[in-house]
């Protein structure tokens, strides 16, 4: 089980939320966009066969959070400024989208 991030913040300006973790010393910045479009939700991936709906293409150039809040000691819930909220981004899932964007731009 991965730890929750030593930092958990939006940027609106960047339009991205950072994300540390504590047992590295690497920071990512996920663009708004790209984590609304990952969202985990049985909304926005089919519960039956886990393929995705909702994509970040379906997503506006503008969306960002207007509220992040801790659930339990595992994960957030976003609260998006399109309106949906019902995705929980466990750790482990950040830790993944956060390396991937870390493994990208190297």
């Amino acid at each position: 089980m991965t730890l929750p991030p030593s930092v958990l913040r939006a940027h609106l300006q960047r339009q991205a939320i950072e994300l540390s973790w504590p047992d590295c010393d690497q920071t990512s910045f996920v663009p708004f966009r790209k984590l609304r479009g990952c969202c985990p939700c049985a909304s926005c991936v089919n519960e039956m066969t886990g393929v995705r709906t909702y994509h970040e293409s379906d997503t506006a150039e503008d969306v960002h959070p207007q509220k992040l809040d801790l659930v339990g000691n595992y994960a957030v819930r976003i609260t998006w400024s399109d309106g949906h909220n019902t995705g929980l981004f466990t750790w482990d899932y950040l830790r993944e989208i956060s390396d991937r964007i870390i493994q990208a731009s190297s």
